[in-house]
C-alpha cells in the first residue's frame, strides 16, 4: 500500500506530518538512494527511506503522553541555544514530538506523541478545540475590557476569534492589583493570550494551560507526565 512520504515519516516518529514536509524540502531525505526535495513522492514498506543518512521505519509502539510543562522549558525536541527542552523531561524510548506549542515562559498541559494521525486530529485547522488557561495579569479588567476580549481583539494585523474570560480573583499586591482570570480560546496564534491581554494594558505575569478540549491537567504535578487513558485517547481519535 502506497502512502505519501511525509505521512510515512510521521509514522516513523520523525516529526509531525507538516514538519516532515519541511524536512523533505531541505533535501535530507532519500528514497532508495535518491534524494527527495519536493513533495508528492509516495512510498511503500518495500522502499528504503533514509533521514540524515539513517534508515527509518514506522514506530510499532504508539505512545500518547500528557506533560505538565514547567516555565523555562522550550516546546521542542532540541534547541540551538542549549535551553532545556521537553525531551529533557519526557524520557521514553520512542521518538515523540509535541502537539502544538506552549511558550517558553508558560506552563501547563502539553501533549506528545509519535502518531502522526493523532497529531493531525488535534492540530488541523478544521478542528476547533477549546483550550483553557489560567492567567495572572496586571490590573483589574473592566466590563468594557471583558466585552472587547469576548468579541475579538486586534493583536497586530490579526483579529482574534471570540473568546471567553472569567474573573477568578482580584488581589491587591504591593499597592497594585493582580487579576487571576480563566481564559478560553479555540485558536493558537503565537503568544496569543499574552498579546490579547497586552492590547488591553493587562500584562500577563504567569500563564498556565489547564485543558485542551475534554483533556484536563487535573492534579498532574508540574514537570511530571503520564500516558493518556483509553478514554482520553478515544476522545482524540473521534475529533
Amino acid at each position: 500500500m502506497e502512502e505519501r512520504l511525509q505521512k510515512y515519516m510521521a509514522r516513523c516518529g520523525i516529526a509531525s506530518r507538516r514538519k516532515c514536509e519541511e524536512i523533505i524540502l531541505t533535501g535530507k531525505v532519500k528514497v532508495n538512494g535518491i534524494v527527495i526535495n519536493e513533495l508528492g513522492t509516495k512510498v511503500t514498506l518495500d522502499d528504503i527511506v533514509e533521514y540524515e543518512g539513517k534508515r527509518i521505519l514506522p514506530e510499532e509502539n504508539k505512545v500518547y503522553i500528557m506533560l505538565n510543562k514547567p516555565e523555562g522549558v522550550i516546546t521542542s525536541v532540541k534547541d540551538e541555544k542549549g535551553r532545556k527542552t521537553i525531551l529533557d523531561i519526557v524520557k521514553v524510548e520512542e521518538r515523540v514530538y509535541p502537539i502544538g506549542r506552549l511558550d517558553y515562559d508558560s506552563s501547563g498541559l502539553l501533549l506528545l506523541t509519535n502518531d502522526g494521525d493523532i497529531y493531525n486530529n488535534i492540530i488541523h485547522p478544521r478542528v476547533k478545540i477549546d483550550k483553557k488557561y489560567i492567567a495572572e495579569c496586571k490590573g483589574v479588567f473592566s466590563k468594557e475590557d471583558m466585552e472587547r476580549f469576548e468579541k475579538g481583539l486586534d493583536i497586530g494585523g490579526y483579529v482574534t476569534a471570540p473568546a471567553k474570560i472569567r474573573i477568578i480573583s482580584e488581589d491587591l499586591v504591593k499597592n497594585s492589583y493582580i487579576s487571576t482570570v480563566e481564559i478560553t480560546i479555540s485558536e493558537g496564534k503565537n503568544r496569543q493570550i499574552r498579546r490579547m491581554c497586552s492590547s488591553l494594558n493587562h500584562e500577563v505575569i504567569s500563564l498556565k494551560r489547564v485543558s485542551i478540549g475534554d483533556l484536563k491537567l487535573g492534579y498532574l504535578q508540574q514537570g511530571k507526565y503520564r500516558e493518556l487513558t483509553k478514554e482520553e485517547l478515544q476522545y482524540i481519535k473521534e475529533l
